[in-house]
């Protein structure tokens, strides 16, 4: 069993490394390298030793801006109190050009290995989980999200340029190396996939054709992950986004609708014989969503033609019987006060959450924390964007690898 002691020791290498740097001058260099040092905020809020002792943020930044940045909660109960860093890769990888790049989309945590997908800059940043020192980068086009299984990982791409065409071509899926970073093998799925999820060897993605509005793509694309080729499509939604599976063995897909006359809806799939099919949907518009144990966290934000602007919902579904249930996050001052939530996620372990707000899109967004029942604990400023996170997990970033 790992100890207090254990952890602490196991979580000081980010949050020392971080410390150190910051002590030194700002115009000090390195290398020859401009040192541009990540920002820190104190929360206020007392730090807690557990096995998770930090978060990453990463923020988008508007398409075109090359504004990217990825900020650190620490968690690690090294200082008294939470503390957050913004901009912590520039800090961490000074010799990096244009830093992140542009448009951030997506980030996950496997083995000793960090993925950000940078969408507009084509390309997956592979950095160590537990500093955020740069390994390498896969070139990959209009690359989109990512996952993982055994020694692989797996990023969705539309493959062509930014472009609303009717005569868009088809995504694809690229299988990489985890260890190499290299480009194994592709298949091709459905048009601009999104969101990817892997039950007993099979891929599930999740197609949006959102370049070929208002026609729209409305399968999940199945991939068998041994001959790595696409199965069947199964006809789902339209304008697929989220495809996450819980414990029982459930898929649960997210359709943003035509924005006209097709509504946002949320859908879940279950085995029948030997392939997965939509048993049921609930009228929910999710932007974001999260899912831990039997709850599903979610939140959504929906043009209303009626009203003429953005309507926001949050909620928590439970998985097992597919019901909505009470919680008075709703009420919260400041969730009423977001300006645009545009990301959630939930501590594992405690089920306290975050919820992130992209404010105007062109500026410092925020980080929202709550407590499990949903009452607001404290909030920071971010980069332009947040949207994204994941929990780094103390003595969990070296058990993994390939």
């Amino acid at each position: 069993m790992i100890t207090k002691i254990n952890r602490k020791i196991a979580a000081l290498s980010l949050t020392l490394s971080l410390a150190l740097t910051l002590s030194l001058a700002f115009s000090s260099c390195r290398d020859e390298h401009l040192i541009v040092y990540a920002e820190e905020e104190d929360t206020g809020k007392e730090a807690v030793v557990s096995d998770i002792v930090g978060m990453y943020v990463l923020c988008e930044g508007n398409m075109g801006s090359n504004k990217c940045t990825l900020d650190y909660l620490d968690l690690s109960g090294n200082t008294p109190t939470v503390h957050y860093w913004r901009n912590i890769y520039a800090e961490r990888n000074p010799s990096v050009v244009k830093e992140l790049g542009d448009v951030g989309n997506d980030i996950k945590i496997y083995g000793s290995k960090m993925w950000i997908v940078v969408n507009c800059s084509d390309k997956v940043e592979v950095v160590h989980a537990d500093n955020c020192q740069r390994i390498g980068q896969v070139d990959i086009p209009n690359c989109r999200y990512v996952t993982f299984d055994g020694p692989y990982a797996y990023v969705s791409s539309y493959v062509g340029p930014v472009d609303l065409n009717a005569e868009a071509q088809t995504g694809m899926v690229y299988q990489v190396d985890t260890l190499t970073l290299e480009v194994t093998k592709t298949v091709t799925v459905g048009y601009q996939p999104e969101e990817m999820a892997v039950i007993d060897g099979k891929l599930y993605v999740a197609n949006s054709g959102g370049y070929i509005a208002p026609i729209y793509d409305h399968t999940v694309s199945v991939i068998d992950l041994q001959t790595f080729k696409e199965e069947r499509k199964i006809d789902v939604g339209v304008n697929l986004h989220r495809c996450r599976a819980d414990k029982y063995g459930q898929l649960w897909v997210t359709s943003r609708g035509n924005y006209i006359n097709r509504k946002a809806t949320m859908y879940w799939l279950e085995p029948r014989g030997t392939t997965y099919e939509v048993v049921g949907s609930l009228p929910y518009a999710v932007s974001d969503m999260c899912i831990v144990g039997d709850s599903l966290y979610y939140f959504g934000s929906e043009w209303s033609e009626t009203e003429q602007r953005n309507t926001i919902s949050y909620g928590i579904i439970n998985v097992r019987t597919h019901e909505l249930v009470t919680n008075k996050l709703s009420d919260a001052p400041e969730v009423a006060a977001m300006r645009m939530p545009y990301g959630i996620i939930v501590n594992p372990q405690e089920r306290d959450f975050y919820l992130m707000d992209a404010k105007n899109y062109v500026s410092s967004g925020e980080l929202l924390h709550f407590l499990p029942d949903g009452t607001f604990d404290w909030k920071v400023s971010t980069g332009d964007i947040p949207g994204h996170a994941e929990f780094l997990f103390s003595g969990a970033t070296r058990l993994n690898d390939k």
